[in-house]
């Protein structure tokens, strides 16, 4: 999978920019708040139909502008294809695949896939269960076309029944609509169960192994999925989860009423990370927590390989600059065999990476600089306008 071109228009505050990248390395370098991970979002957002950072698409716009529009021709599965997404202030996205208007946002990830790394992810592990949560559905979604209909169906079916909960004091009518609302949510709740526990398995196998030879093998990590109580068995058919759902939906129905909330689901779901058996969010120190952070996106990379047949797009925002030289020298010795993107605001510490293109971003302006000791002056990059 790989990025041939990239065009913006109108996109945060790049008003019109066309640029042409490496296939292996690609080194975004500049300034704080000129522009560089607003590049990684539009590479991102076209890979999955949203982005880490907004939280509505009008958001991604320029200030004066009422539209957006991010192009890529990208290079996947032999094939090159044009992935475009049209955005606007007042109506829907239009989203583009060779110019067949998609229906759903998981289309764009039938053509490229991305894992993108951010500074925030090293605190994955002691942050709370919604970023854990976030950062499994981030996986599945775009490797899982049918995980990414169920979790947003559930997500309504979720928004639904909390009004009805708040408002049954005043219409006790809408209590009426819960046996089937309830029902849905435990069917997709199944399929978000069952895809979630398979991932964490896939998951613990990969990170285990990186976290041991990252801790020079005097570490163990583990993960364990955790979810409703009834649920005895994550990994079982959706099915049986489906009816133990059903359980649990049942036992706390009288809990929900009084509190107008709902507490039965997946939606509460965390993965638990251990260290020597004992919980890293509680006990692990921040260098172990980073370790084990860097462990799961490293394994997130490897499973998409595996799935797809090819490395995932990699997306480093300024990680980088988080790590000690050890950590960096083992992100940069395990990144190889597919496209990267590295953004940071100086370009020396990556030495490592000759043979890549290096481009420097200035006020939503980006300009190209072939790696070479001795340095050159800043061009602008082949296919930049």
């Amino acid at each position: 999978m790989e990025i041939l071109e990239l065009s913006l228009e109108r996109f945060r505050n790049y008003t019109s920019q066309t640029v042409a990248f490496h296939p292996v390395c690609n080194v975004i370098c500049g300034e704080n708040a000129q522009g560089k991970t607003n590049l990684l979002e539009a590479i991102l957002y076209l890979s999955c139909g949203k982005s880490p950072r907004a939280r509505a698409d009008r958001e991604l716009i320029g200030f004066e502008a009422q539209d957006a529009r991010i192009r890529a021709r990208v290079s996947a599965r032999d094939r090159e294809f044009i992935v475009e997404a049209d955005l606007f202030r007042g109506r829907k996205r239009r989203l583009f695949v060779n110019g067949v208007n998609c229906r759903t946002a998981s289309e764009l990830s039938g053509v490229y896939n991305t894992v993108f790394f951010c500074p925030d992810d090293l605190y994955l592990i002691r942050a709370g269960a919604a970023e854990r949560r976030r950062f499994l559905d981030g996986c599945l979604t775009q490797l899982r076309p049918r995980y990414a209909a169920a979790l947003s169906s559930y997500h309504r079916l979720y928004e639904h029944k909390t009004r009805i909960l708040r408002d049954s004091e005043e219409r006790p009518d809408l209590l009426s609509l819960l046996p089937e609302v309830n029902e849905q949510m435990a069917i997709f709740g199944a399929v978000i169960i069952h895809y979630r526990a398979q991932l964490c398995r896939r998951l613990g196998e990969y990170a285990a192994a990186s976290h041991r030879e990252c801790s020079g093998g005097r570490e163990e990590l583990g993960l364990d999925y955790r979810t409703v109580s009834t649920v005895t068995d994550p990994l079982a058919s959706e099915g049986e989860i489906a009816q133990q759902l059903r359980l649990h939906q049942k036992s706390h129905g009288q809990a929900e009423l009084a509190s107008r909330l709902c507490l039965s689901g997946p939606h509460k779901d965390d993965l638990e990370v251990t260290i020597g058996g004992r919980s890293a969010r509680q006990f692990s120190s921040q260098g172990q927590t980073r370790t084990a952070a860097l462990s799961l996106k490293l394994a997130e990379r490897e499973i998409f390989r595996n799935v797809t047949g090819a490395y995932p797009v990699l997306l480093l925002d300024d990680v980088l600059s988080e790590l000690d030289p050890r950590r960096q020298e083992y992100v940069l010795n395990r990144i190889g065999g597919g496209q990267v993107f590295i953004t940071c605001c100086e370009e020396d510490r990556l030495e490592e990476l000759l043979g890549g293109k290096v481009f420097h971003v200035k006020q939503g302006e980006i300009l190209s600089q072939q790696p070479a000791k001795g340095g050159q002056e800043d061009v602008p990059a082949p296919g930049t306008k």
